[in-house]
């Protein structure tokens, strides 16, 4: 590529915060989607992709080098101390132009192919449809119908096509609310409640100081309507008052409350996307303190805000979770309703209802809050060269918000903490298509369905790997936040992962879920052999039925008593044959040619028996600890951040690109495809093509 200058650079220290008097050296290799640091002794690969870069930084000079300090949306930081000036200066240059592209065309998921046979294109684009997410609500019914006048983006170009609006809605009312408010987002249902109860969502109103909008005032008198369980509505504004107030100004503001007949105001005040911002650089900056003490680190994240952040966004989907499940409906909206909004309706719809703290729903919860009704993902995750201003850690924060969730009742969600993270990566990494524009009609425009791949379609192949062991369905309808401070907690395992020395050995969720993995592949490997051992008996008891009959005969053919042949022992069964073999040649049993394998009562119970080696050595029923496991068999050095994988063939322990296959084992009842590494696989393909 144009924008490579230099692919390759010698002798690079790479310096880490913890180990400055001990940096290690190694090569640094450029690539066009990855820069690959490679540590010769230790055969260790640090791979940073271009579009996980937030920012570069050139340091000064030091006698040793030049530093270039690259921070990643990961939250990685890394400095690489490059021996000659202008090669720093090279790849400097060159990740300038890499890391984040001009044109939305030149982003990675537009480049991007898997491995062979890992998954088609089309995988996970048609998992998830918005009009059966609302079926799933019950939704249309007598109160509620899709509208289709946004079938061509006419009425809102940032919201989907189908947008569910109450059924006393008229043409007039949806498009002078949709003109009445910011954007043109007009106030659409995103959650239905089974108590009718519902969630809207829209952007705030034109108002300025005394303009009103008589429709828009019906249309939310349409919305109260739908639920006949109590008289009034909430309407909630996500801002602080003072924010609404100065917005005023600029002819925008909020609902006055004189006008709009039985509803409830609230100011939640959660604050805009530039303090948002602002506070995660200063919570990096505390991670990044060089000899943090105690006091310097909880100082530096108390100074950030970050937490009193996370705590108001929770509170304010609390409150919208407890007033629905009261019985009463809420609308929300912020400014233009596509950040704070989604935070908490989506939230909100997690605490309510336990369909969306499974995988699945949680996916589809994504779908239908964020991408669908128009979170500007390209912008605020700087995909692209674009206002720096517009840049926030939105989708971050709802991340962190389901995490506080998850540590408090850890019992309730199908996910792991894993699995929030591999969200938070690929949104950032342009590696799919699934994040990339700022609303449905982008995506549709980019064509993203037939040029990348999904998120979805690979997730899918690694569900095992975003299983919660703790988790009980059904447990639960809905669940509360417990906002005291004390309970809001810094998230280490996202703004601090890559930090050597802070993490266990093994995180606890991987040890529970590598010991129910073993516990359910022994316990269908018990049930495959119980079911043989059945077929055993039967193919026993049915053959010295048959060996029974065929002793009787004998024994009137050759008037010898009976009593002492009927038993269903081999041996004397094939001695009596070889007594009748001297016999005369139209001896009946002796024409009839019979074995003791004959007496078997079809061909899957004649050849069980040879296919019992292969079925019982498929299934490893000792798994090698995990605990003193420090290297892979292809020499990855495993760190806390890197997952170890068993082999449910040969149960010894890999990095998960040396265990990349999936395939059912011949000993497991299930049939069901398990992570096997590529040695077991190999024999496994050898076995089928032999005779």
């Amino acid at each position: 590529m144009d924008e490579i200058k230099l692919a390759k650079v010698e002798n690079v220290r790479m310096i880490d915060r913890y180990n400055t008097k001990n940096p290690t050296v190694g090569t640094l290799y450029l690539t066009a989607t990855h820069l690959i640091f490679v540590e010769p002794d230790s055969n260790k690969e640090t791979w940073i992709l271009h579009m996980h870069v937030a920012s570069i930084e050139k340091l000064p000079l030091s006698t040793t080098g030049s530093p270039l300090l690259i921070r990643c949306k990961t939250f990685l930081s890394v400095t690489f101390v490059i021996p000659k000036d202008s090669e720093c200066h090279d790849v400097y240059t060159s990740l300038l132009k890499l890391f984040q592209p001009v044109s939305i065309n030149k982003l990675y998921c537009f480049n991007y192919q898997p491995a062979k046979d890992d998954f088609p294109k089309n995988a996970g684009w048609d998992f998830f449809k918005l009009e059966a997410e609302f079926k799933h609500m019950l939704v249309p019914n007598e109160n509620w119908t899709l509208c289709s006048m946004n079938e061509k983006y006419e009425l809102c170009d940032t919201y989907p096509r189908q947008i569910y609006v109450p059924k006393e809605a008229t043409t007039l009312m949806l498009i002078s609310s949709s003109r009445f408010r910011s954007k043109g987002r007009l106030p659409a249902l995103t959650y239905l409640h089974n108590n009718k109860a519902s969630i809207c969502r829209c952007s705030q109103p034109l108002s300025g100081f005394s303009a009103r909008c008589l429709e828009d005032e019906q249309m939310l008198e349409a919305i109260r309507k739908t639920n006949p369980n109590t008289d009034y509505m909430y309407v909630v504004d996500t801002r602080p008052r003072i924010n609404a107030m100065a917005n005023r100004a600029a002819g925008k503001g909020y609902e006055n409350e004189a006008f709009y007949e039985n509803i409830k105001f609230h100011f939640l005040g959660i604050e805009n996307i530039h303090v948002q911002r602002a506070s995660l650089q200063k919570v990096l900056e505390a991670c990044e303190q060089k000899s943090p003490t105690m006091s310097a680190f909880l100082n530096a994240l108390e100074s950030s805000g970050w937490l009193k952040h996370i705590r108001s966004i929770l509170d304010t989907s609390s409150f919208i979770a407890n007033a629905v499940d009261k019985g009463v409906s809420v609308v929300v909206h912020c400014s233009d309703g596509w950040d704070r909004t989604a935070q908490v309706c989506s939230l909100a719809q997690l605490m309510l209802n336990p369909y969306y703290r499974t995988i699945k729903g949680f996916q589809a919860l994504i779908e239908k809050d964020w991408l669908a009704f128009g979170h500007k993902f390209s912008e605020r995750c700087g995909h692209i060269q674009t206002d720096a201003r517009e840049v926030s850690p939105i989708f971050t924060q709802f991340l962190d918000c389901t995490w506080q969730l998850m540590s408090q009742r850890s019992e309730s969600f199908e996910f792991n903490e894993r699995f929030l993270l591999i969200l938070h990566d690929h949104v950032h990494s342009c590696q799919f298509g699934t994040f990339v524009g700022n609303c449905e009609k982008d995506r549709l425009d980019l064509k993203l369905a037939e040029r990348t791949f999904s998120l979805w379609g690979f997730m899918a192949n690694h569900l095992n790997e975003y299983i919660n062991p703790l988790y009980k369905p059904n447990v639960d309808e809905s669940i509360k936040a417990n906002l005291a401070p004390q309970c809001i907690k810094f998230w280490r395992g996202m703004y601090s992962r890559f930090e050597s020395g802070i993490h266990p050995r093994e995180p606890l969720g991987d040890l529970l879920l590598d010991s129910k993995e073993h516990c359910n592949s022994l316990e269908d490997h018990v049930q495959h052999l119980t079911k043989r051992i059945a077929s055993f008996k039967n193919y026993i008891s049915k053959s010295a039925k048959k060996l029974q009959d065929a002793t009787s005969n004998t024994a009137k053919v050759s008037k010898e008593p009976a009593s002492a042949e009927i038993n269903d022992n081999k041996y004397n069964y094939d001695k009596k044959l070889s007594e009748l073999s001297a016999a005369d040649d139209d001896h009946p049993l002796k024409a009839s040619n019979m074995s003791f394998a004959s007496l078997s009562l079809n061909a899957e119970q004649a050849s069980a028996p040879q296919t019992l080696p292969e079925e019982i050595n498929s299934v490893a029923v000792d798994w090698k600890p995990m605990r003193n496991v420090t290297t892979c068999s292809c020499s990855t050095p495993f760190d806390q951040f890197t997952k170890k994988t068993h082999c449910w063939r040969c149960g010894d322990i890999f990095c998960e690109r040396c265990i990349d296959k999936n395939v059912a084992l011949p000993g497991h009842d299930s049939g069901k495809a398990v992570p096997v590494c590529r040695g077991c696989f190999r024999q496994m393909q050898m076995q089928k093509q032999s005779p």
